[in-house]
């Protein structure tokens, strides 16, 4: 099951969303990991913090979860 995660824009920044989600405490932190490590979103490895999520879009973090773009309406 994924954790929803509520923004009240069409579309956020994958780094954003990250700091969104409190799963890293510094913008620095989100940087580093994903250029060492990277996220799946919707099955696909990212390492871009400046990629657009969209509604539904979904994101696993390899042990932090799974989380899915909700659109705050």
């Amino acid at each position: 099951m994924h954790e929803k995660i509520e923004i009240g824009t069409d579309y956020i920044t994958l780094g954003q969303f990250l700091k969104l989600a409190n799963i890293f405490e510094s913008g620095g932190m989100i940087k580093g990991f994903l250029q060492e490590q990277g996220v799946i979103v919707n099955g696909e490895k990212e390492y871009r913090r400046g990629r657009k999520l969209y509604e539904n879009d979904v994101v696993e973090i390899d042990g932090a979860g799974s989380y899915i773009v909700a659109r705050n309406k």
